[in-house]
């Protein structure tokens, strides 16, 4: 088999990642204005850097929001697109040792997959996600870098912000330990330094999160939940969802590559034969 380009087309960000017989091959990701933009861009520059000849490429798989404006072959190599969630499910799943699990797909919402053996199907999801830290960050912070805020958050104290068990309370609750959160902002105030809002609001992102994927799991026997997109590899994901793993006796996974996981799932609907035409 020839080398299969997966590419996820977002509005303004493209991620390309290629796959072969050797396994996965330099993922990549362009900013642009606007979709088509950021796809021809993001491979011309892929095969540019890469050294990679058209002739070598069997298939290009795209998948995501921005991929609908695709409706012709790409530098004149055969396309096909494939459904977003379907990609996430294949993506999630690749290397890892795990039959059943749900993919957390942390874009600019946040949407619930269920993977079950060789079943994948879309659950849910819900409107928080990197488009709220950007928001809120624009209103309360003045800026909608997210490097500066992850940044800012680093030096935040979320105790000064969030209202946890123990501000309420002088002995833990039944599952809750005295520093879980009881209300998320409970306790800004006009003081609020600007590092401890950046922290508050990365941290109710991530905890909205959690809790909800959480929940959408409850009336199956899935404990497994695998991070992927973007807001996977922000640093305070290290440091927050072990906390509720051991609150609920569960377990995230954030994967390598876990910004590129829905790009690799395109390729690998591909591989699969799981592409509409």
């Amino acid at each position: 088999m020839g080398m299969v380009i997966g590419i996820d087309v977002g509005g303004s960000t493209t991620k390309i990642i290629g796959v072969n017989e050797e396994g996965i091959k330099h993922p990549m990701m362009v900013r642009a204005a606007d979709p088509i933009t950021s796809l021809f861009g993001a491979f011309g520059k892929y095969i540019y850097d890469n050294g990679i000849n058209l002739e070598d490429i069997e298939k290009v798989m795209l998948t995501g929001v921005g991929s609908a404006y695709v409706d012709q072959p790409l530098y004149g190599l055969p396309t096909a697109h494939t459904d977003e969630f379907l990609a996430n499910g294949l993506g999630a799943h690749y290397a890892l040792q795990l039959k059943d699990l749900i993919v957390v797909s942390m874009g600019t919402g946040t949407s619930f997959v269920k993977v079950e053996g060789d079943n994948i199907c879309h659950i849910g999801g819900i409107g928080i996600g990197g488009g709220t830290i950007l928001g809120l960050s624009r209103l309360l912070l003045r800026t909608h870098d997210i490097h500066q805020v992850v940044e800012m958050a680093k030096k935040g104290v979320i105790e000064n912000i969030d209202l946890q068990i123990k501000d309420i309370c002088n002995a833990a609750l039944p599952g809750l330990p005295l520093d879980a959160t009881a209300s998320t902002f409970g306790k800004a105030n006009t003081n609020s330094s600007m590092e401890d809002v950046a922290a508050g609001i990365i941290h109710m992102v991530l905890q909205s999160i959690g809790q909800s994927v959480i929940l959408a799991a409850l009336n199956s026997s899935i404990r497994d939940f695998v991070l992927i997109g973007n807001l996977a590899k922000l640093p305070q994901c290290r440091e927050i969802f072990p906390i509720m793993e051991e609150m609920y006796q569960c377990r995230f996974h954030i994967p390598e590559y876990a910004e590129y996981r829905t790009a690799l799932g395109a390729a690998l609907a591909y591989a699969g034969k799981l592409c509409f035409q």
